[in-house]
């Protein structure tokens, strides 16, 4: 008896460890990493993702939102992910790019026209394609992608900024990766890093002079108490992908997949409409606070950013016709 009693019950042992989440009889663990604070609108859209999936499963998902980077700093998310420490997060080209060099073409500046042009290349072929090296590559399966915002310089003090040349020497903020640094430096910048969470201070002593965001970021961290022009470079359309662990992915039934995946969905259209909406708004709010807002010779950034992108190891690094697909994209 004891023999046999002892492989069942290994068998048992076995049994239910195999069984992925799914099938566990218990609900499935969602934690999700963000930088975003909570007053911003990639930080909401969380809420609605947990809302949507309670909805549509009640009682099958366990979803944990961790806001301002407490759980993972920015950037370390992907990381966490493949090492299953983590199943959740919305993750930046910049980040993606590190492994999958072709999402590094989205971090360049000037690529993208505008936010219709963002939705049409990444919910295309295109963003097909760059999806399934992210899943191949980095364990990551892209649910949606975000319209972060379009990012434009924030100033701490006043001055003339019509080209690049007018930037020299001035210390911008940048988040802490080779990509963000080279975009900074091509606008005509000195870029240094700095977390988000230091921005703030950074800006109100002086150890830096300026930041590029989205113009709803700035309320939500409210920069714009501590910046003094707003200077529309307009220079990059940026994107954010709601992103989930390819592990966590395969352990979901294919009923869960299509509620998780439809719960992404939900929750990047209210990020994008309501971002979109705000953006109109927020440049009056901005001048009635008392904030400098000038239009720069875009032309003359544009031609210098695009150059220097052009002789860059990352233009060498894109696939063969890739930008002309997404310039081609409508």
């Amino acid at each position: 008896m004891r023999r046999l009693f002892l492989p069942l019950s290994l068998l048992l042992f076995l049994g239910l460890n195999l069984m992925g989440p799914a099938h566990a009889g218990s609900r499935v663990l969602l934690r999700v990493s963000t930088p975003a604070v909570s007053d911003d609108w990639h930080a909401k859209m969380w809420t609605v993702f947990k809302e949507s999936l309670d909805k549509q499963a009640p009682g099958e998902f366990d979803v944990q939102i961790h806001l301002n980077g407490t759980l993972f700093r920015q950037g370390a998310e992907p990381t966490a992910m493949a090492r299953g420490n983590l199943e959740m997060a919305s993750v930046s080209a910049f980040d993606l790019a590190r492994q999958v060099p072709d999402f590094s073409i989205l971090t360049a500046g000037y690529v993208i026209r505008d936010p219709k042009h963002q939705q049409a290349v990444l919910n295309g072929p295109i963003g097909e394609s760059l999806y399934r090296q992210a899943s191949e590559r980095m364990g990551l399966h892209v649910l949606a992608p975000l319209y972060l915002g379009t990012r434009q310089l924030g100033l701490r003090s006043t001055r003339k900024v019509q080209t690049p040349a007018d930037l020299q020497g001035v210390k911008l903020r940048m988040p802490s990766s080779k990509e963000w640094l080279f975009l900074g430096n091509a606008l005509g910048a000195s870029a240094m890093p700095l977390s988000l969470g230091e921005v703030y201070m950074g800006l109100k002593t002086g150890t830096i002079d300026a930041e590029d965001n989205p113009l709803p970021t700035l309320r939500a961290t409210k920069f714009n108490e501590v910046l003094a022009q707003i200077v529309l470079t307009q220079h990059l359309v940026d994107s954010l992908f709601i992103t989930l662990a390819d592990k966590t992915w395969q352990g979901l039934s294919p009923t869960q997949q299509t509620k998780v995946r439809d719960a992404a969905q939900a929750a990047a259209r209210f990020n994008n409409e309501h971002r979109l909406q705000e953006e109109t708004q927020l440049l009056e709010a901005f001048k009635k606070q008392g904030l400098t807002v000038t239009t720069p010779d875009v032309a003359a950034f544009r031609q210098k950013v695009q150059a220097t992108y052009s002789h860059s190891d990352y233009a060498r690094s894109w696939s063969v016709g890739l930008l002309d697909r997404i310039q081609a994209a409508q």
